[in-house]
């Protein structure tokens, strides 16, 4: 059951999550944008796992497998526009705010939904959206107070045509909104050149590790917070140094995962094909090989 007491000061308020996965997706030639990789992880997962504290999390789609659980719902009818998916993803939540997502936000963190559902709460707007780059909304990255969501939907709805192929400017801006800036969480996939810059940094410095140890934990079901710095230190101290970090990480994970399972050999190697497979895909992003439509 969704929780709608009052945040405690200084936290952000309880949430579901709504996160819209349709779309033709045509700048990217009709190919399978939630499930497209960046990491090694499905685009909607990479989204999924930024709402782990989401009371219930929608996705409006076609079901289809994701690394964590969530509740299913389609428009009416398939293809009706962001308007009416969103119409229907509230229609299974009961929370006072939502978290709205597209699900092609490869670079969404946890804690940017939680400044924005503390901007919400603190403002007293309707609506606490992202702002891009070049200072663009982009209120599918956005925290909405239900009530208000509800009201402009049905006031809509009401009207000739119905929600069917409303873009979102016509709900958002009948909307009191705040903004907060956040260029490198509003960034979105929309083309091959967007996925490829996507793939390019999370392989820069300071971040390529930090990557690598999410995408084996979503590949393996593994939900633990690792001390990357004392597992390489107890590393470099057993090897006299080591020239490729994420080996070790990567060998304490997937024993980690088969201890999960009740341990044993079956277990072991279970994990580890997993995180084979996994290693094998970051490859071949790495080497180009991914970067046309059968990449998903």
């Amino acid at each position: 059951m969704t929780d709608n007491a009052p945040a405690a000061p200084g936290t952000a308020p309880p949430y579901d999550a709504v996160v819209l996965a349709g779309g033709a997706a045509r700048r990217l030639g009709g190919a399978d944008k939630p499930g497209l990789r960046v990491g090694g992880r499905a685009l909607l997962d990479r989204v999924l796992a930024a709402c782990t504290g989401a009371a219930t999390t929608v996705v409006v789609a076609a079901p289809r497998p994701t690394a964590r659980p969530v509740r299913w719902a389609r428009e009416e009818p398939p293809g009706a526009g962001p308007v009416a998916a969103l119409e229907a993803g509230l229609r299974l939540s009961t929370a006072e705010h939502a978290v709205v997502l597209s699900a092609d936000l490869p670079f969404l963190e946890a804690g940017t939904l939680e400044r924005l559902l503390t901007a919400l709460r603190d403002t007293g707007a309707d609506g606490a959206l992202l702002t891009d780059a070049d200072g663009r909304d982009q209120p599918l990255v956005a925290a909405y107070r239900t009530a208000a969501l509800r009201r402009e939907l049905a006031a809509l709805a009401a009207g000739p045509d119905g929600l069917t192929g409303l873009p979102l400017r016509r709900l958002t801006g009948a909307l009191d909104l705040t903004r907060v800036p956040d260029p490198l969480a509003s960034f979105d996939c929309d083309t091959w050149d967007d996925i490829a810059d996507a793939r390019a940094r999370i392989r820069e410095h300071g971040h390529v590790l930090d990557e690598w140890i999410s995408a084996v934990k979503d590949e393996l079901g593994i939900d633990l917070d690792v001390d990357t710095g004392v597992l390489l230190d107890l590393a470099r101290d057993a090897a006299h140094g080591v020239a490729r970090p994420a080996a070790p990480l990567t060998t304490f994970l997937v024993g980690y995962a088969a201890a999960q399972s009740g341990g044993g050999p079956e277990a072991v190697a279970d994990a580890a094909r997993k995180a084979v497979a996994l290693a094998l895909r970051w490859e071949e992003e790495n080497s180009g090989g991914a970067s046309a439509p059968d990449a998903g």
